[in-house]
């Protein structure tokens, strides 16, 4: 195969007739700025065209007035004495510009292609709030981001410093290109902190962040002794009443036996009483003197009263 012909042909693959270039090669910008493609041509030419997404957007002609389609395209010479340059930009970005951006020189410069991406920041918050902890109590704070594309860097600061965090979570936004992600920090409350979660994009000048302040508590004194004392004594104390009403009704049983017995012998001194009877002291001596037994029937009040129990 020829020579020439294989350089031609490989001028022809990369798009390049001559010297002609176009920079940057990947231009990333944020929703809402302007990305700018510049073209450097070598030698002679006539018209030059842009065209994003596969629409012709913009003709620059070498001499001449430049036509746009709309004011969000526009193009310059680099300088008044510099034909050989022209700066092609894109005004207030969208995500529907993002995409192929391509440069054609009419002859034999043939044209060139290159990339456009758009970033698009979203919302950041910190799911928690406020909040008050006890002192050395675990916290897990979550961060939460919306609308991004792409996903976000997350970092974490806790009172100025560094934190590491666990990995972030990610998950498509169901209506269009964008993403919804989170983050959770845990760590250990010491003291009064502030905490930030921090949102970035490459594009972005300034992350965006929301914060959050921790107000740390002491923590409750130990009351694990106090209630193991507590218990114990409770314990030894409820025994002692324990054994106290056990003595107290095996006295009250005992008091009650006693009583019963005691009314037992009453009754029987009553029913011995019972049997006693009264004789006349003259009765007896006329049973001793006279030999034969008199039955009581009535005495003198004045008689000398002899009493006989018979006791079984």
């Amino acid at each position: 195969m020829d020579i020439n012909y294989c350089i031609w042909l490989m001028l022809c693959t990369s798009g390049v007739m001559g010297q002609f270039q176009v920079d940057p090669l990947v231009a990333t910008v944020l929703t809402g700025s302007d990305a700018q493609f510049t073209a450097k041509v070598q030698g002679t030419w006539a018209i030059m065209t842009w065209t994003v997404q596969g629409f012709l957007v913009l003709t620059v002609p070498r001499s001449g007035n430049i036509s746009s389609s709309s004011e969000q395209f526009s193009a310059s010479f680099c300088s008044s004495v510099d034909t050989g340059c022209v700066a092609f930009t894109i005004h207030n970005t969208t995500r529907a510009e993002a995409g192929p951006v391509t440069c054609t020189i009419q002859g034999d410069y043939g044209s060139k292609t290159v990339q456009l991406q758009v970033q698009e920041s979203g919302t950041v918050q910190i799911k928690e709030g406020n909040m008050t902890v006890v002192q050395d109590q675990e916290v897990e704070i979550h961060c939460e981001t919306s609308a991004w594309f792409p996903i976000p860097e997350i970092r974490w600061t806790l009172n100025g410093d560094t934190m590491d965090s666990g990995p972030t979570n990610s998950t498509n936004v169901t209506h269009g290109d964008s993403f919804n992600s989170s983050s959770v920090l845990k760590f250990q409350a010491v003291k009064d902190s502030t905490l930030v979660c921090w949102a970035t994009l490459q594009t972005l000048t300034n992350p965006l962040a929301s914060s959050v302040h921790v107000l740390v508590v002491p923590k409750p004194p130990d009351r694990t002794v106090l209630i193991a004392v507590v218990c114990s004594f409770g314990g030894l104390a409820l025994l002692a009443l324990l054994i106290l009403g056990i003595m107290f009704c095996y006295k009250r049983r005992k008091e009650k036996g006693v009583a019963t017995s005691d009314q037992s012998d009453s009754g029987y001194f009553q029913r011995t009483r019972s049997n006693i009877f009264e004789m006349p002291n003259s009765a007896c001596n006329n049973q001793t003197e006279n030999g034969y037994k008199s039955t009581y029937n009535g005495v003198d009040d004045d008689l000398t009263k002899h009493r006989h129990a018979t006791i079984v």
